[in-house]
């Protein structure tokens, strides 16, 4: 394969504006392959917050993404949730064209990566529900750093994307209680399709082994620490970009002996890090995803045409969606 190939790609032109811009990719050589995007999804925390250009001077570096292109707050292409099939494969071994993968790599129709940058989906999972990969690879690392035991009665604090799928893994500690708290009556649906427990709010102080906060709400991870019980861990997987959270520290903080232990996704827990590659990490992710009960959590489909308004749309909040899949028209 020779020449240029034109692409269409999302772009964030200034904050609270996107558009669909052309570009072009050069044919991949040995090393690379050529994806041609199926789905993407719209993780809609952090985008959300990229989109309305909130991430704060001192995170912008870590908060790049692979492939992205542009520096914060525009213009600038971003986005790690894509699901493609390989149009080309040009290195020697084993090939992956015409396999499906996952790849964290902005919105866009066609791409050439690296070929360690794609991961092929296992057998069982449809490339329709692998958008979630990103967010089950946030959850993975929740529960590692949560650390539930058996029995434990663990609160998880809202009921998005990642809340939902991090109250999923945990449950299955034998023994364990798990309860989703989250406002919105919306959320007791997918709750109870994944075989959660959901309520708006929980009476009492003091009582859980273990609490996780993924509300992206500060009145969230305050009551978060009012219901952690003696020697509890709250464990904080919310971003808040550049808003400023105040806590009541002085309170039963200290004389309940809590911690509160902030979990991300692109590090891999100390502890585990000598035996877990990136890429193992990520192919857990998708194997975990092979439930179809997932498919719960996918509230909405648009072509990429539309991508623009959709963003703004998710942007300004004030809906129930979960995960938002971009569809890619051939």
């Amino acid at each position: 394969m020779t020449g240029k190939i034109t692409t269409r790609e999302f772009w964030i032109k200034e904050p609270g504006r996107g558009a669909l811009v052309d570009g072009s990719i050069s044919a991949p050589e040995d090393g690379s392959v050529q994806v041609r995007t199926l789905y993407s999804g719209i993780s809609r925390g952090t985008e959300a917050l990229v989109f309305r250009g909130e991430v704060p001077g001192s995170q912008q570096e870590a908060m790049r993404c692979p492939f992205q292109q542009g520096d914060f707050p525009a213009p600038v292409k971003y986005g790690y949730m894509s699901v493609g099939v390989v149009e080309a494969d040009p290195g020697s071994g084993t090939s992956l064209q015409g396999r499906h993968v996952f790849c964290l790599h902005p919105h866009q129709d066609r791409y050439v990566v690296p070929r360690e940058a794609v991961t092929a989906l296992p057998d069982g999972l449809p490339p329709e529900r692998a958008v979630l990969a990103a967010n089950m690879e946030t959850a993975v690392n929740a529960s590692w750093d949560a650390a539930p035991a058996t029995g434990d009665r663990v609160v998880v604090v809202g009921g998005g994307v990642v809340g939902l799928l991090t109250a999923w893994l945990v449950s299955r500690t034998p023994g364990s209680e798990t309860t989703l708290v989250d406002p919105n009556p919306a959320r007791g649906a997918p709750a109870e399709a994944l075989g959660l427990e959901h309520t708006t709010d929980l009476a009492g102080e003091g009582f859980a082994d273990l609490v996780i906060h993924a509300s992206g709400n500060p009145a969230g991870l305050r009551d978060a620490l009012t219901w952690a019980g003696d020697e509890a861990k709250v464990v904080e997987l919310s971003w808040f970009g550049s808003r400023e959270v105040t806590l009541p520290l002085g309170e039963a903080f200290h004389s309940r002996r809590l911690t509160l232990k902030s979990s991300q996704v692109g590090r891999i827990p100390p502890g585990r890090a000598p035996r877990w590659s990136h890429r193992r990490h990520m192919e857990l992710a998708l194997r975990l995803l092979r439930d179809p009960a997932l498919d719960v959590l996918i509230t909405g489909e648009s072509p990429f045409r539309e991508l623009p308004s959709v963003m703004e749309r998710l942007a300004r909040g004030g809906d129930d969606t979960l995960c938002h899949r971009i569809r890619y028209d051939s």
